[in-house]
């Protein structure tokens, strides 16, 4: 029987994941964090180590290191579960010796087996039910276990959703407490408590196979992850992104639960920015999550692209010559089929708190320069799905 070393923080994924293996013949054993899962190792010498890379105390990077500077271990697979908007950890994994990476917020139970599968071989037990498969033509066989992933998937989604009710409440909870934060040691903390619950959140969901929930999960843990680092850019307008991420969360609980209704939608979106640079930050934001863009530096320019074409999501800038972000959105709100997009007007930090006080000339939201990548992200995400969960003129309304 081979043996799998797993080492996961969230207990509820870590004993899926245990179970699933077990069911397919496999001896597990879980750790909860880096240093338990580097003792257990020692001992239970597995042959295959299946890992998180987002490990409270000791981060899984660390921890492929160590090891990997252990010779005994040195040449074990190493399979790690990974956020994909956390681009450089990713890279940091692969240069420490990762074997494999899978995203949590899309792997399901039956593409994790897979890839063990892959790696290892099968585990070189039978278990109570591979006799009944092996009794069975190959093409049944197959449709038994795709049945078995499919019944097992189902059970996790309604378990998953179930607990909804209780996880919304905790993040609103915590947002209330940034909120009330009177100082950095606090603030911190409760940005924290919130990443920690983000990053639950989106191995549940993509276990249940949730994957828009996962999928502003996954942007939303990588904003709390970057803002907890460098807390310089916890700012109103970090702030106002992260409340808005907890809002919308809420509105997936609601809506975004039902099986046929997982595909996170394309989306056409328009930029508006005299800066080049500028321009390609945002760009590069949406690209992160795969959404397509076209940028233009001149506001007469978007403007007649905008007269003759529809767009699920308006970025622009405030301050440009001739004709100003607020200027042209007044004039896009004009034509009939753009009353409704959103427009998301993007300003210098400083005038940040004196523009969302001011009346946005039909806008929707306005995001801080210099903005983080993923902020703009977590942004465009929300306005795109929540289109894709609501009738086209309820969307900005």
């Amino acid at each position: 029987m081979k043996k799998i070393l797993i080492i996961e923080d969230d207990q509820i994924v870590a004993n899926v994941y245990r179970n699933k293996l077990a069911v397919d013949g496999y001896q597990a054993e879980v750790a909860p964090d880096g240093e338990a899962g580097l003792k257990v190792m020692r001992t239970f010498k597995p042959e295959l180590i299946i890992l998180d890379l987002m490990l409270p105390t000791i981060s899984g990077v660390e921890v492929i290191r160590e090891i990997r500077n252990e010779p005994e271990f040195a040449k074990i697979p190493i399979i790690v579960f990974s956020n994909t908007y956390l681009t450089n950890l990713i890279q940091e994994a692969w240069r420490a010796g990762a074997s494999k990476c899978l995203s949590k917020a899309n792997c399901s139970p039956k593409d994790f087996m897979d890839v063990v599968r892959h790696t290892i071989g099968d585990s070189g037990a039978m278990t109570s039910a591979q006799p009944s498969a092996a009794k069975t033509l190959p093409g049944k066989a197959t449709s038994l276990a795709s049945e078995n992933d499919s019944e097992f998937q189902a059970d996790l989604r309604k378990t998953f959703v179930e607990s909804l009710p209780n996880t919304l409440y905790a993040l609103r909870l915590g947002l209330q407490g940034l909120n009330k934060a009177e100082n950095e040691m606090t603030r911190l903390k409760q940005v924290y408590d919130l990443y920690r619950r983000v990053h639950a959140l989106n191995g549940n969901a993509g276990l249940a196979g949730l994957l828009q929930i996962a999928q502003m999960s996954s942007a939303f843990e990588a904003l709390l992850k970057e803002i907890y680092e460098k807390p310089k850019n916890i700012n109103a307008s970090s702030i106002r992104t992260v409340a808005a991420a907890v809002d919308f969360l809420g509105f997936l609980f609601e809506r975004g639960t039902l099986p046929d209704r997982q595909e996170v939608p394309a989306s056409k979106i328009l930029v508006v920015d005299d800066e080049a640079i500028s321009r390609r930050a945002i760009v590069y934001a949406l690209e992160k999550a795969k959404l397509k863009s076209i940028n233009v530096e001149d506001p007469k320019q978007a403007l007649e692209l905008l007269a003759e074409d529809e767009f699920d999501l308006i970025f622009l800038d405030v301050d440009m010559p001739e004709m100003s972000g607020f200027e042209l959105c007044a004039k896009l709100r004009s034509l009939p089929h753009l009353k409704k997009t959103p427009v998301v007007f993007v300003t210098s930090l400083n005038d940040f708190d004196n523009r969302t006080n001011s009346m946005m000339a039909g806008g929707n939201d306005f995001i801080a320069k210099p903005f983080l990548f993923i902020e703009l992200t977590v942004k465009a995400l929300i306005y795109v799905m929540r289109a894709r969960l609501m009738p086209r003129s309820q969307v900005a309304g």
